[in-house]
């Protein structure tokens, strides 16, 4: 191979390896002008929906709004009396600030439901869960300990 001319050389390492060929050039059309028809850009608005339905963030972005958009869905009064604190495996989980409230919300759990339901439909909400105030509980994180726990050493 050494001394030939190198055109030989490259068409017989072609023909035994298989050859990259250069794609011949395409020449531009009047239609894909960059002022032309159909080139106007998107919205962001559009490009984060498609990003998100791609990602499957939909019912995560659903949740996040039903929880900041709580005291819209159930009014001033119960908002500033119940908390949502959170979602877990479309389990809506609501704290309230007195058993009396808690009370009323639990006959009202229904109602509820179909309205966040109604207003939220991507969020997945399938109960709703009502937690009354109750006494300081000494147990942190998932695994406790049994046994009679923290005793009467205040004084």
């Amino acid at each position: 191979m050494i001394g030939q001319e190198p055109r030989l050389v490259y068409q017989r390492l072609r023909e035994k390896f298989g050859g990259y060929r250069r794609a011949p050039r395409k020449e531009f059309s009047e239609d894909s002008a960059a002022f032309g028809p159909g080139r106007d850009p998107g919205s962001v608005a559009d490009a984060f929906d498609t990003l998100s339905e791609s990602m499957g963030w939909g019912s995560h972005l659903a949740q996040a709004d039903l929880l900041e958009q709580w005291a819209d869905i159930v009014g001033d009064d119960i908002a500033s009396h119940a908390t949502p604190l959170g979602i877990d495996t479309g389990v809506l989980e609501v704290a309230c600030d007195s058993s009396a409230w808690a009370t009323q919300l639990r006959l009202m759990r229904v109602t509820l439901l179909n309205s966040v339901v109604e207003r939220f439909p991507g969020a997945g909400i399938v109960d709703i869960t009502v937690k009354a105030p109750g006494a300081p509980s000494w147990k942190h994180g998932p695994r406790s300990v049994p046994g009679r726990g923290p005793r009467d050493t205040y004084g």
